[in-house]
């Protein structure tokens, strides 16, 4: 085994990655069957593009449709995956609009698939790691909102911020297990998330002069990021959050 493989090196491991059909999730999904795991993408859509992609690097890819917005039996979702060793929590979802007129189902349902589809997932998944004495790897996409308030987004930036509390939470329980528990805070990613802010001229140049780096992220960008935590390298990293922003936060 080479010295990167025992840093990084995921042969013989199997990762689930929910939202996987694009941008953060399907670069995730793919970075880490680079390394040598086998994937379950998990998504309330197929995911052709992601599975070709996967099997195209010569490992397996299974496939599970389910609505993170519902109600989810969670045991049942891991039953159908079968075990995992790493779970990347990604999929999310953003509603904008004013405080005031904020709808309750649009804070219903972004709380719900943000952050408690989250802690379901983690919860069902470290249970049956622990039962099969095993250790393995829980990362939390987080967000800047994590730490910032933002504007006519009242349900994602509180569910980002619950996701880092639960990040810090869970990892104060697991980690006698052999589990990390850690997150990422991506900057602004072109993705479908943020597609409003970068149609927006005036929106996208406010937000372009804040960011030293001077551009807007890609997913691969947070592609180290990912694989760092995933790695059996990280095995003493837990309750961390690492930002990959372009600098947003030292602003």
């Amino acid at each position: 085994m080479s010295a990167l493989d025992e840093l990084f090196g995921l042969e013989g491991k199997r990762a689930m990655v929910t939202g996987a059909r694009s941008g953060i999730g399907r670069m995730a999904a793919e970075v880490l069957a680079r390394a040598g795991a086998d994937i379950v993408g998990l998504g309330s859509r197929p995911m052709p593009d992601t599975a070709s992609g996967i099997r195209a690097l010569g490992r397996s890819f299974t496939e599970i449709t389910v609505d993170l917005t519902g109600d989810v039996n969670f045991d049942a979702v891991l039953a159908q995956a079968g075990p995992v060793d790493i779970l990347v929590n990604n999929a999310g979802q953003i509603r904008r609009q004013d405080l005031l007129a904020f709808d309750r189902t649009d804070w219903d349902e972004v709380l719900q698939i943000n952050l408690s589809a989250a802690f379901g997932l983690s919860q069902a998944v470290a249970r049956e790691l622990h039962q099969g004495g095993r250790g393995g790897r829980i990362i939390n996409i987080a967000s800047l909102l994590s730490f910032q308030g933002g504007i006519r987004i009242v349900s994602y930036a509180a569910a980002k911020h619950g996701l880092l509390g639960l990040t810090r939470a869970m990892a104060n329980e697991l980690a006698s297990l052999g589990i990390t528990v850690n997150a990422i805070a991506p900057g602004y990613i072109e993705t479908d998330n943020t597609e409003a802010l970068r149609n927006d001229p005036g929106r996208s140049q406010a937000i372009l002069q804040r960011i030293p780096s001077g551009r807007w992220g890609a997913p691969g960008d947070l592609a180290a990021a990912i694989l760092f935590l995933a790695g059996p390298g990280a095995s003493y990293v837990t309750g961390s959050c690492v930002t990959v922003d372009g600098g947003w936060m030292a602003r």
